[in-house]
């Protein structure tokens, strides 16, 4: 089952999609339905179908309003690249491989395929990263490996669009990443059933799926969600110790190899290919989910905060 969201005639209506690598895509409206992990966690047969969408009549949306999203680094070969953007000399350090680590990124800010992304405030060097989610379905805790698929209802396309030169910046604070990452991120163009996905797991029990992206046309990276060292049920058993996770929340598989400017340069010693300029057009796919798309636009210069109150600092 695919869900997604669509604009129609002013009103969010979530539809039943059905496509496939060689058709078009076609939207059924579900009636009475407004809540998209309520229709996942029922059959086909189960639901009342409404109008058939053109999509060329409605706007896509992003598929859900997600409740939070964890966003985790679990390519190997991504970590590597992005190391050696800052020494040429660095290597994974050991701590990626006694931790499934993540952040935590801005949920209020997730823009879907077509939508435009502006350049944030002081962003000089703008990248995107290609990722698959997998969205939790139920309320649950203290996840273990034996349960944690369960935990599961679907998968969709991330890309975690990411201000290099602001990452920077924020590294200085000591506190995370902030203004390099809470600006937009795509999600999309909708989701798949956790057992639609189950087709591609392999016999030693990975999800094999084809990621690619292009830049204006030009494929730029591709890799398998295969090459995951971190696999979704151990980033679950980690994002949910001693928390509970709810419908709704996202957990990011980070960026896939290749699968961004940042490793590229990384690799290269050089800022080759150029950073994202105004009028680039990202497009993503990744293999049994679909693809999403999105063109970059000038954003707006930065605002200044003053200084820094010293009064209470000792001299």
């Amino acid at each position: 089952m695919r869900i997604t969201r669509l604009q129609v005639a002013g009103a969010a209506v979530i539809g039943l999609v059905d496509t496939d690598d060689s058709a078009a895509v076609q939207v059924t409206a579900i009636e009475g339905k407004t809540d998209p992990f309520a229709v996942l966690s029922k059959g086909v047969n189960e639901l009342r179908l409404g109008a058939v969408v053109a999509l060329d009549s409605a706007t896509l949306l992003a598929p859900f309003e997600p409740r939070s999203i964890r966003d985790f680094v679990g390519f190997e070969r991504h970590v590597e690249g992005m190391v050696m953007l800052e020494n040429p000399a660095a290597r994974v350090p050991d701590a990626w491989y006694d931790t499934p680590a993540f952040y935590f990124s801005n949920a209020a800010a997730v823009v879907p395929t077509g939508a435009d992304v502006a350049v944030p405030p002081g962003c000089r060097q703008l990248d995107y990263e290609l990722e698959v989610a997998a969205v939790i379905g139920k309320r649950c805790r203290d996840l273990t490996l034996e349960n944690a698929r369960d935990a599961i209802a679907a998968y969709t396309i991330l890309n975690d669009w990411s201000a290099r030169d602001l990452q920077r910046v924020d590294r200085r604070g000591g506190m995370g990443w902030s203004k390099s990452k809470d600006f937009a991120s795509t999600i999309g163009p909708w989701l798949v059933s956790a057992d639609e996905i189950e087709r591609h797991r392999t016999e030693s029990g990975v999800l094999d799926l084809a990621m690619t992206v292009w830049l204006n046309g030009a494929q730029m990276g591709t890799d398998t969600l295969a090459s995951l060292g971190w696999t979704f049920e151990q980033m679950l058993v980690y994002a949910s110790r001693g928390v509970w996770l709810n419908p709704g929340e996202v957990i990011g598989s980070g960026t896939c190899g290749g699968g961004c400017l940042g490793e590229l340069w990384g690799r290269a010693g050089k800022l080759t290919p150029p950073p994202l300029k105004p009028g680039d057009v990202v497009r993503m796919t990744v293999e049994g989910i679909g693809t999403i798309e999105n063109t970059v636009i000038a954003g707006v210069e930065p605002h200044g905060y003053g200084a820094v109150n010293r009064c209470h600092l000792a001299p």
